[in-house]
């Protein structure tokens, strides 16, 4: 059984535009999968419904054999523990420190007086600093997150996703902010989560060449549809154009096209 679902999902924002429309894949346990596509065409609201961060709208993401649009609201935090998140801009909490930041990543295990007061045991605490060593920012734990830089920020993000324990993580365009030696430094980081610790990884890019190196699978979306899913070396250049350059096309004949 594949880790993640994805069947005939759709979601709309108001009664006017479908930003997903009918997207169908499967993502096997130990994956590591790009999506790509020109802006707008729903790649973060992708993510967000597979962990539910939107509420789905129409067909269903099922998520390690749970279906995740019927989960009630304590199933569905539980079901979060598996599913970690990085984003573009951090998400961390700037006045506190790398370390606190990251055992925030299991406050899904905590009862609510358990995260308000901060209670972590001594092997989360390990494993905190195990993960910063791992990312190479452990001399850093006790500096407040807003006196790194931009790509340490990311490192303790995706530190914290990995202390939750996930089956797999979803990464909404982890290296948009980032000069090109950053960006290298998280790609690779992420990579070895999924090649070394046998996480799944799903990734969010604008950057075609990024994904076609660290990817073992891009899925392409134009107007909120799939129309691209292939292993990445077969996201050739002409095809590229194709996904991005064809903007007068309907989205039926772009798939056609990147079919051929």
């Amino acid at each position: 059984m594949p880790l993640l679902t994805v069947e005939q999902l759709g979601k709309s924002y108001n009664t006017h535009t479908k930003v997903l429309r009918n997207v169908n894949f499967e993502v096997e346990a130990g994956e590591f999968v790009s999506i790509i596509g020109p802006s707008g065409a729903g790649k973060s609201t992708l993510l967000r419904c597979i962990n539910r961060m939107v509420d789905i709208d129409e067909g269903a993401v099922i998520f390690n054999g749970a279906d995740v649009g019927m989960l009630n609201k304590k199933e569905l935090r539980t079901l979060r523990t598996d599913i970690g998140m990085v984003f573009q801009h951090y998400n961390l909490v700037p006045r506190l420190s790398v370390i606190e930041n990251v055992l925030h990543g299991r406050f899904g295990y905590k009862t609510t007086l358990q995260g308000i007061m901060g209670r972590f045991t001594e092997a989360e605490k390990e494993r905190a600093f195990y993960l910063l060593e791992k990312l190479g920012i452990a001399e850093h734990a006790y500096k407040r997150c807003n006196q790194l830089s931009g790509g340490q920020q990311q490192r303790v993000g995706i530190a914290r996703a990995l202390i939750q324990e996930p089956k797999i993580v979803l990464c909404d365009e982890p290296i948009a902010s980032l000069d090109p030696k950053a960006s290298t430094i998280i790609m690779d980081h992420l990579k070895s989560i999924t090649v070394e610790l046998g996480i799944t990884c799903i990734v969010n890019l604008h950057q075609v060449e990024v994904a076609r190196d660290y990817s073992d699978r891009i899925i392409g979306l134009r107007e909120g549809q799939v129309v691209f899913d292939e292993m990445s070396y077969r996201l050739t250049e002409q095809r590229t154009d194709i996904l991005y350059g064809t903007k007068s096309k309907p989205v039926t004949q772009v798939r056609e096209l990147l079919t051929v």
